[in-house]
């Protein structure tokens, strides 16, 4: 086009709420999940999938379906990928079974494969260079909104309606993005692209996909076989495909630009902040349901604090990249962020929800400092024939640390509640199989002190209508044996979350801290541009390309 697309900011409204889609589609199961284990069975192992299935597919298969788009279609990989994601969406609404919805579940990661650097690319592929860093802007706010309304929508549907629920929003809100990208946003395809590396792109997918498979598999279920297999094929993969995209004339990735510092300091950035983000998402949603016996609804109106956060800094970076340049803007993020875990290593027992107001408030201004100047950077290293190879790379970046902060610091959080509710609980009376479903989770750990006390409820209500005085009495002391044992195992499950919670805030805060030193080392000084490609095919100015020359230098 000789001039910027007309309707460019519609366009982007289509883009962001196919973005929305792809992102609540996992985390509005944070809160469906007590509902679908009581109505399928599920095991943790199943419910951990169930979550996981999602994810696998997703990270390992956006590389090559970015580079799919930018040579045939972009707008027709976005419009089939919400296809997909709606159709597995409706599948998993009618699953009766774990390996039902698992499957479905995958199949909706496959279209969030599609959906996610497709957003990107027709983003930058869509709007002027001096509008760019704006509109990303408004994509990353969407992004970090889209994390907390997850759960908020869900908790909604839930009053009212099953989880399937919670799966059959996601095909309205896909048909109308459908609709919106055909009637709003233009085609866009790279042009003089020649064949695809699909050598190099099964690579990809081959060592990002095992790569997953290992940090989901081994803290959750231990260093076994499987995830043994799974690291050595991500290894072997990664340096497979290394050497043949340094060989390859038409590489799927050039992963030279990794030697770039202001390249590899921005996708750390973006991993390790997801790190912290997806991290404490994950365990203080736990904390509010099953600690502080907050309903699905409930949790998610309070983490509205976190999307309201990111608004502001999101609309805060706009005004003040231009100024401060990215470097303050990410490094200040990431330091917010390292803060804000720090805050909530004072998790204990008596903590109320106003406690963590102040942290949910730090990290969604911390995520919207950081977060839009590092894609920003990210996108501005390819060139308009793979911007959606660029927005591949962010994404990537994004949900393997997501992915991290989940294995990691839910692994820590495990051990940790595990170990701490051995040792609250030791000496109790409770049967010895209580006690160690207790330990396999908090959610576990609630429903063994529910089960307690309702069965001292039975046991009062046969004691009030025994005619024995002799059974009644000794039907009381069994109840209020049981309803004192139903008592320690709610303090100790709280006791025992809590200080977990705690735990894990830690090892979140200590890897956010190390890495924000090395991500200020590595990013570009004030001044330098963020955006080294090209705007919409037009070739970058003089004044960017020394820049570049110097910060090769």
């Amino acid at each position: 086009m000789d001039r910027p697309y007309a309707r460019r900011w519609w366009a982007l409204l289509v883009l962001c709420l196919s973005l929305l889609i792809a992102v609540m589609a996992n985390t509005a199961l944070t809160v469906a999940a007590p509902d679908m284990t009581r109505d399928l069975g599920l095991s943790s192992s199943d419910l951990q999938w169930v979550i996981d299935a999602y994810t696998v597919p997703y990270a390992a298969l956006m590389l090559l379906f970015g580079a799919i788009g930018d040579k045939y279609s972009r707008r027709g990989a976005l419009v089939l990928g919400l296809v997909v994601l709606s159709a597995g969406a409706g599948a998993g609404a009618l699953s009766d079974s774990s390996t039902a919805v698992i499957a479905s579940r995958a199949a909706m990661g496959v279209g969030a494969a599609m959906i996610m650097p497709a957003t990107l690319s027709l983003l930058a592929a869509t709007f002027p260079r001096e509008e760019r860093a704006k509109a990303i802007t408004l994509w990353a706010a969407t992004s970090g909104i889209a994390i907390a309304a997850g759960p908020l929508i869900a908790g909604v549907l839930l009053e009212d309606y099953g989880w399937a629920s919670t799966f059959l929003i996601d095909i309205p809100v896909a048909a109308v993005a459908v609709v919106g990208a055909f009637v709003l946003v233009p085609p866009s395809k790279a042009t003089a692209v020649g064949r695809i590396d699909y050598v190099g792109g099964l690579l990809s997918v081959i060592w990002i996909g095992a790569l997953i498979y290992m940090i989901i598999e081994g803290p959750n279920f231990g260093w076994g076989t499987a995830a043994v297999t799974a690291a050595v094929v991500a290894a072997v993969g990664l340096v497979l495909f290394v050497l043949w995209e340094l060989r390859h004339p038409r590489p799927v990735l050039d992963v030279r630009k990794f030697a770039e510092r202001g390249f590899s300091g921005s996708n750390l950035a973006v991993a390790l902040f997801f790190v912290a983000v997806f991290g404490a998402f994950y365990y203080l949603t736990q904390h509010l349901q099953f600690v502080l016996d907050y309903d699905p609804l409930e949790t998610g109106v309070r983490m509205l604090p976190l999307a309201g956060a990111v608004f502001v800094g999101s609309a805060l970076t706009g005004f003040l990249t231009p100024r401060l340049g990215p470097k303050v803007m990410v490094t200040a993020g990431m330091v917010g962020g390292t803060t804000a875990l720090a805050l909530l290593t004072a998790t204990d027992a008596a903590t109320s929800y106003g406690d963590f107001v102040l942290p949910l408030v730090l990290l969604g201004l911390s995520l919207g400092f950081a977060v839009s100047p590092c894609t920003d950077a990210i996108m501005g290293a390819f060139p308009e024939s793979e911007l959606g190879v660029g927005g591949a790379v962010n994404d990537t970046s994004l949900e393997l640390g997501g992915s991290l902060g989940i294995a990691v610091l839910g692994s820590v959080l495990a051990t940790s509640y595990s170990d701490g509710l051995a040792d609250e609980t030791a000496g109790s009376k409770l049967p010895a199989s209580a006690l160690e479903k207790a330990q396999d989770s908090v959610g576990a750990g609630g429903g063994v002190a529910q089960g307690i006390a309702q069965q001292a409820r039975r046991l009062a209500e046969q004691a009030a209508g025994s005619d024995s005085p002799r059974k009644a009495a000794e039907l009381k002391a069994q109840a209020s044996e049981l309803a004192q044992g139903a008592e320690q195992m709610r303090h100790a499950v709280s006791v025992s979350f809590s200080d977990a919670v705690a735990h894990a805030s830690l090892v979140g805060a200590v890897v956010l801290g190390i890495g924000t030193v090395v991500v200020a080392l590595l990013l570009p000084r004030k001044g330098r541009g963020t955006t080294t490609g090209t705007a919409a095919g037009g070739a970058a100015p003089e004044e960017d390309r020394e820049l570049e020359a110097a910060d090769r230098r």
